[in-house]
């Protein structure tokens, strides 16, 4: 094989790899939504059996004027946890730091709701179905506590 073949080969290969990778990233992305509800953040999000049989998380960094630091931890599948601070190592859901009990919603049926009030915020979730057999969708708000809900 030619040095011009095996060129082409590889970038065949590298931009095969490149599309599997966004596939995958978009299985755990979340969807903004903005209906001026003052929500600091909302929209869809999706946690999805990985190819291990373990669902996807997603943990977002707070850094929102005149609200401390904070960790939102969406997933895996129906669990959630907000931590006050912002670190690189993963945190236990179980822990006594996680600020959001019971950190698990209870399904009941196909149905899934929470509401929490911790560390002046309000987080909202409800699951909203799923594209997949193997997603839960979930619709996700975070407002500060001092607005209207």
């Amino acid at each position: 094989m030619g040095w011009s073949a095996r060129r082409w080969c590889r970038i065949a290969v590298l931009t095969i790899a490149v599309c599997f990778g966004a596939v995958t990233l978009a299985w755990t992305q979340f969807t903004p939504f903005n209906d001026r509800s003052r929500a600091m953040l909302e929209g869809n999000w999706q946690s999805c059996r990985e190819v291990d049989g373990q669902y996807t998380e997603r943990v977002y960094d707070g850094r929102w004027a005149g609200v401390p630091l904070f960790e939102l931890h969406l997933g895996p599948y129906h669990d959630f946890a907000l931590f006050l601070g912002i670190q690189d190592e993963h945190r236990d859901h179980n822990s006594a730091e996680n600020l959001l009990k019971p950190h698990i919603v209870e399904l009941r049926g196909n149905r899934g709701t929470y509401a929490w009030d911790a560390a002046g915020l309000h987080l909202d979730v409800a699951l909203a179905g799923g594209s997949r057999e193997d997603c839960e969708s979930w619709y996700v708000r975070l407002r500060p506590l001092t607005s209207s809900h």
